[in-house]
């Protein structure tokens, strides 16, 4: 199988590569996404794009998790926008979780509430009841790379699906 954006070598549809990912991740994949496998050394993006070409920093994805505080009331969500952007933590993401405060989850949240590795996170098989913020330039991105879940391998996925998932919204300015 050819991937629908890159040159890798190791393309398969992902229904047919569970094993490689988180259980999450594994029983949310569908026949739209594709999975290539990549050095786990090179997940972050900038090393990706050193070693998988320059092009792909324009059609990727990076998913963060974000915690937002109203008093003692706390909402883990995660966003998703292009690589070439930052998630807007302060406005945006404040504003939509109705939080007085809003933060990147630590490290050790984001991986225990996923299930997934840090590096790798991805809006995939997350737990359904987050909010899922999805910038909208993602949205109408026709593929992107994204996390597999796992540190080794990525998926590559078309924008609509994305903005398709459970608890997906579709937000302007979301990454700036």
């Amino acid at each position: 199988m050819r991937a629908p954006i890159g040159s890798f070598e190791d393309a398969h549809p992902a229904t047919e590569r569970r094993e490689l990912l988180p259980p999450p991740v594994a029983a949310a994949v569908t026949a739209q996404m594709v999975h290539v496998d990549t050095d786990p050394d090179k997940a972050d993006t900038a090393d990706f794009v050193a070693a998988y070409g320059q092009d792909l920093l324009d059609q990727s994805a990076n998913c963060v998790v974000v915690a937002g505080k109203r008093g003692t009331e706390l909402t883990l969500a995660a966003c998703v926008v292009l690589s070439t952007t930052r998630v807007d933590v302060n406005g945006t993401v404040r504003r939509h979780l109705g939080a007085r405060k809003a933060s990147f989850a630590p490290m050790d949240t984001a991986v225990s509430e996923t299930g997934m590795e840090y590096g790798g996170i991805t809006p995939v098989g997350l737990p359904a009841h987050w909010p899922l913020l999805i910038d909208s330039a993602v949205a109408e991105a026709p593929y992107l790379v994204i996390g597999s879940g796992a540190r080794r391998g990525k998926l590559i996925v078309p924008g609509k699906v994305l903005a398709s998932l459970p608890g997906a919204v579709v937000l302007d300015g979301l990454g700036g």
